[in-house]
């Protein structure tokens, strides 16, 4: 059927919704979790379940309904903050009201944020062949509170605000998940999680007409929601991501403002041009990286060599690996430069796009694994935002002075510096264990990277051929 011309609410009525929401709520005694992303569709299926409960006895409403959105530290901020708002009130209402919701927001762990990734070690902006961001940042924060629950539960129910014909490949996999006389569907990868969506059958008329006529349970407005979207030209928000088959973030969704997926972020233009004039220099910035794919630009900041040392050639052409140190440094110091801008010409001044505990992760990565003996996320830091505490750094007694003599006597010997300076810090980091089983292997492990040049490894191929 035409999406101009359905209308869910032909045949059924918003109680006749709730009674199917309070149904598989009784009828299946297990916690659930609700992920809200801030967009229409979260936001619907959450008031449903809100009010549908709500006309439960108290004595009924004893199964636990945890709220989620997940914050990748590279969120929109003005979807961050609405968000966070949102998550107060519901929080205080629940409490207030006797009502089971319960509010969290997932993370990824410093290991996996974006920065620590791009910066730390050099991971290129991520595209439609490369997108390394999604499991790290959204699934396995989410996967990891739902297994956590499962644990404790046994089985959960995560309800998700998706809605037939919004992707192909979702309607497939809703439909083999789907269990027999059940309104759940299985999770497509968690064990004892099941999946339950109050508006599949909604088009995308309902879910607009049921949140402008039915109001907030946690007294949000929701025309601001409407406002939202105008504001930022979003077809739709950037659903929370529990498997790779949800449909990605892009075409004008909320989501990160990193975002280089997308050919432009036509959300953040839009909030620019209504009127949100501070989001510029984040626009700049992601510009920027999008920039970095052009395939012109590789040799000039990225590695000749994969991330494991090896150099990668494809039907005559060299693969390039991660970004440079040097290149991670430039980025770093304009993301800090576009953080004070924000944070002079935004609504909040103390505002982070990048933490505390990712600059120190990103310091610790440089200094183990990249050989930054001359230490330069503190000083960058201290150049551009100002003098902060900084972790005692004992991973290595390296200086700069250091290594501009092993350049030096590595430059006489023709051998390169790198593969002494990493031969140095791995002794350095096993120095004084207990036990150095291991140190061999990865002594080894160093001596059979490919150390040639760039222009070596160029050489020792038909140069008409290599690209």
């Amino acid at each position: 059927m035409a999406e101009s011309s359905y209308s869910i609410f032909d045949s059924r009525t918003i109680d006749d919704i709730h009674n199917d929401i309070q149904e598989v709520y009784l009828k299946n005694a297990r916690p659930w979790v609700i992920g809200y992303s801030g967009g229409k569709d979260s936001t619907t299926a959450l008031q449903l379940v809100w009010y549908a409960l709500k006309e439960l006895p108290p004595e009924e409403r004893k199964y636990p309904v945890y709220v989620i959105s997940s914050d990748t530290l590279v969120e929109t901020p003005v979807i961050v903050s609405y968000i966070t708002n949102t998550l107060d009130r519901l929080e205080k209402v629940a409490q207030k009201e006797n009502m089971p919701f319960q509010t969290d927001i997932v993370r990824p762990k410093i290991s996996d944020t974006f920065w620590v990734n791009l910066i730390g070690k050099g991971y290129p902006a991520p595209y439609s062949k490369f997108r390394w961001c999604t499991d790290r940042m959204k699934i396995k924060p989410a996967n990891k509170f739902i297994l956590d629950k499962v644990t404790e539960y046994g089985e959960v129910i995560m309800v998700l605000g998706v809605r037939k014909g919004e992707s192909t490949t979702r309607d497939q996999v809703l439909s083999l998940h789907s269990i027999d006389n059940s309104s759940l569907m299985r999770h497509t990868t968690l064990p004892n999680a099941f999946v339950y969506a109050p508006i599949i059958d909604f088009s995308l008329n309902d879910v607009w007409f049921y949140l402008l006529n039915v109001p907030s349970p946690w007294n949000n407005n929701n025309k601001e929601l409407v406002t939202l979207y105008r504001n930022s030209n979003a077809q739709g928000e950037c659903p929370l991501v529990v498997d790779d088959t949800t449909p990605s973030c892009g075409n004008s969704r909320f989501g990160c403002w990193t975002c280089t997926v997308v050919t432009k972020d036509k959300s953040m233009e839009g909030f620019i041009d209504s009127g949100e004039d501070w989001m510029l220099p984040l626009l700049e910035f992601r510009d920027y990286l999008a920039d970095t794919q052009d395939p012109e630009k590789k040799p000039d900041i990225r590695e000749h060599r994969r991330s494991n040392g090896q150099v990668t050639i494809i039907n005559n052409k060299l693969i390039h690996g991660p970004y440079t140190l040097d290149f991670c440094k430039k980025l770093l110091k304009m993301l800090l430069e576009t953080q004070e801008k924000v944070r002079q010409e935004g609504p909040d001044p103390d505002i982070k796009l990048i933490t505390d505990d990712e600059l120190d992760e990103i310091r610790n990565i440089w200094r183990t694994q990249r050989q930054d003996w001359e230490d330069a996320v503190p000083k960058i830091y201290n150049e551009v935002v100002g003098k902060r505490q900084w972790i005692v750094d004992d991973t290595t007694a390296f200086t700069a002075s250091d290594k501009r003599l092993l350049s030096k006597i590595c430059d006489e010997k023709g051998v390169p510096v790198t593969l002494v300076a990493k031969l140095l810090d791995t002794e350095r980091q096993m120095d004084g264990m207990h036990r150095r089983a291991g140190i061999q292997s990865r002594i080894d492990k160093i001596f059979h990277e490919d150390w040639r040049s760039e222009e070596e490894v160029r050489d020792s191929i038909d140069s008409s051929g290599l690209q």
